[in-house]
């Protein structure tokens, strides 16, 4: 069994900024020639998140606004009394996705629906650099 780690740098633009990384994670688990195993996706940080959508412009816009009307910006939150960044939003929107996805692969492939692909979504109400690590466990 190998245990294979990599890392995705990205920057982003902040306000629910929605970055598709398929292409990236893919591309690692291709250059390990796994046959069967896991991938996990994971973003350290209390502000990025990690899930899976059908990437498509109407699907991201309603996306952001749904967000928007989950976790209202103009309210006053208990974290941005203590905390002068004003970002309890960006905390919450997070926490309800999480900050990883496990993915099975077989035959070197990532097993994805058709329409699903991997985004990092960054809650932060700034621009941000960031870091997605990328761990496989699985055989050869």
């Amino acid at each position: 069994m190998e245990i294979l780690h990599s890392k995705i740098e990205l920057n982003t633009k902040g306000e629910i900024d929605i970055v598709n990384i398929t292409d990236m994670v893919d591309s690692f688990v291709k250059e390990q020639s796994i046959k069967k195993g896991l991938i996990t996706i994971f973003v350290p940080g209390a502000t990025g998140a990690v899930t899976t959508m059908e990437y498509e412009t109407g699907l991201i816009i309603d996306t952001q606004e749904m967000f928007k009307k989950i976790i209202e910006e103009n309210k006053k939150y208990q974290h941005d009394v203590s905390h002068v960044k004003g970002n309890a939003t960006s905390h919450l929107r997070a926490s309800l996705v999480g900050p990883s996805l496990t993915v099975p692969i077989k035959e070197n492939k990532l097993q994805l629906g058709i329409w699903q692909e991997i985004v990092f979504i960054e809650f932060d109400n700034r621009p941000r650099n960031r870091e997605i690590l990328l761990t496989i466990v699985g055989n050869k």
